[in-house]
Order: C-alpha cells, then sequence, then structure tokens
C-alpha cells in the first residue's frame, strides 16, 4: 500500500474520529463549571473604560 493510501485510510477512520472529539471538547469548554468568571470578563471587556454619560 503507497504512503498516500496509508495517509487515507487513517483520515477517513481514525482521523475522523479524532477530529470529533477534538471537537467536542473545544465546543464544551466554554461551558465548564469554572470558567464562568472569565466568561464574564471577556463579555464585558469592551465596556471597560467607557463613560455611562455623554
Amino acid at each position: 500500500m503507497s504512503t498516500y493510501d496509508t495517509l487515507r485510510h487513517f483520515a477517513d477512520s481514525y482521523g475522523l474520529a479524532v477530529m470529533m472529539v477534538v471537537f467536542l471538547g473545544m465546543a464544551a469548554w466554554p461551558f465548564r463549571p469554572g470558567a464562568r468568571d472569565r466568561n464574564d470578563a471577556a463579555a464585558n471587556m469592551i465596556f471597560k473604560g467607557q463613560d455611562d454619560g455623554e
């Protein structure tokens, strides 16, 4: 079997499974319990230093 066939077989089977696990892990990362403070800080960062009065 050639190198191309070997890499294609890996990508079609194990590579797809690895990419799916990585995607699910990255998609779930912001929703973990310890991330609430960092997510709130990131969401409100754009308002830091702005005055409410115009």
